[in-house]
């Protein structure tokens, strides 16, 4: 493969790699496929893995958001409710909640993230989906907004969200919303270094990269190969150093670890082969226009194969397939191209996911450590 040239700066090569998990609050598991998958979407499974997540080196979980029956999620726990009953049952976790603009008030959302925060100690957290399900608003009678239409909403949110955890006498007059002379209290638990609970935003556009660089604390990526996210990466963070920011970056991948690689990709072609072929095609025509119909055809899923769309965020391109050894050198292969958080998805979460923390995590730090000594442990990446 052809490196791209990067602006990454390897200094940053020196901070921790954070590790998070997408929380099973669906049903379904994180794959559209009839195979077994040993996870449950139960309020007792998702605290049991949550206080497994955070004892092996998890430091985020994402709450998914989903309020329709559709696509292999028939059963759903909302996603706010689910992130406050979590980080009540942990005590380091940070727990994120995506949440929809145009179904959410931000003054509302707002409130409820700091009373989660407060409870929490400052370990509440959002990801801003502009929404890509139409059903979701058109059903309930709210307004359906075209792509970049729902990224501009989005855009507003969250600066009306960052407002009202940071200022007083808050006023905010935009397209979408208006607040007039509005005081949250109590603001956020006080942490050190965090001025307010943590913003995330993703998407593939060219609407989120903006967003994701004029705005939002963190950018997540869907499942990218190396060249893939170099391109996501560049662009964001011109886009943030034009606004005089800096952003962080989280990729999304489905980590099949195994004793070798032929064993996980043998996982991975069992995966595929049992996929369940109406719910993927319905989800690929839903999101056609979240992603192809965008103009310059850089939207989320533009180019989704249906293998990828198997993982409904593009995971399997990351490619965390085979032995531990692997899987972290190209974790830490990443990591060089400037991402700073793994968001990760798993076949059989409880056990897969404490044997990633046992067994991979392990291997992750040590080779940080090689990083941090001599620039470049583990040579050209995959």
């Amino acid at each position: 493969m052809t490196e791209q040239t990067s602006s990454f700066d390897p200094a940053s090569t020196h901070e921790p790699l954070k590790f998070a998990y997408w929380v099973p609050n669906v049903s379904g598991g994180l794959v559209v496929s009839n195979i077994e998958q040993r996870t449950s979407w139960d309020y007792d499974y998702n605290v049991k893995l949550a206080q497994t997540a955070e004892r092996v080196g998890f430091e985020y979980a994402l709450s998914q958001v989903r309020y329709l029956s559709s696509y292999g999620a028939a059963q759903q726990h909302e996603s706010t409710s689910i992130s406050l009953a979590l980080l009540l049952a942990t005590e380091k976790l940070k727990v994120i909640a995506a949440v929809h603009p145009g179904l959410w008030e931000p003054a509302v959302l707002a409130k409820f993230i700091l009373t989660a925060d407060q409870f929490s100690k400052g370990r509440a957290a959002v990801n801003v989906v502009s929404g890509w399900f139409k059903d979701e608003y058109t059903k309930l009678g709210l307004p359906w907004l075209e792509h970049d239409e729902r990224y501009r909403r989005s855009a507003e949110f969250i600066e009306v969200l960052r407002k009202l955890w940071t200022e007083e006498n808050v006023q905010f007059h935009g397209d979408f919303y208006r607040v007039n002379d509005f005081t949250l209290r109590p603001g956020p638990y006080p942490v050190p270094g965090r001025p307010h609970p943590d913003i995330f935003q993703g998407g593939n556009s060219t609407a989120a990269r903006f967003n994701g660089g004029a705005h939002a604390d963190w950018y997540f990526s869907n499942g990218k190969d190396f060249d893939g996210f170099t391109e996501q990466y560049d662009d964001v963070t011109r886009v943030a150093a034009e606004h005089g920011r800096t952003v962080r970056f989280g990729l999304n991948g489905f980590a099949i670890v195994r004793d070798t690689e032929a064993e996980a990709r043998e996982q991975l072609r069992e995966i595929i082969a049992q996929a369940d072929p109406a719910s993927v095609e319905g989800f690929r025509k839903s999101v056609q226009q979240a992603g192809a119909s965008t103009a310059d055809r850089k939207g989320m899923w533009a180019d989704s194969s249906f293998e990828d769309l198997v993982q409904y965020n593009d995971g399997f391109r990351t490619q965390l397939f085979g032995p531990p050894e692997q899987v972290a050198e190209r974790i830490i292969a990443y990591k060089k191209r400037g991402v700073d958080l793994f968001l990760l998805g798993f076949l059989h979460f409880q056990e897969e996911l404490e044997a990633f923390g046992e067994k991979v995590i392990p291997i992750v730090r040590e080779l940080e450590a090689d990083l941090a000594r001599t620039g470049d442990p583990i040579g050209v990446a995959r």
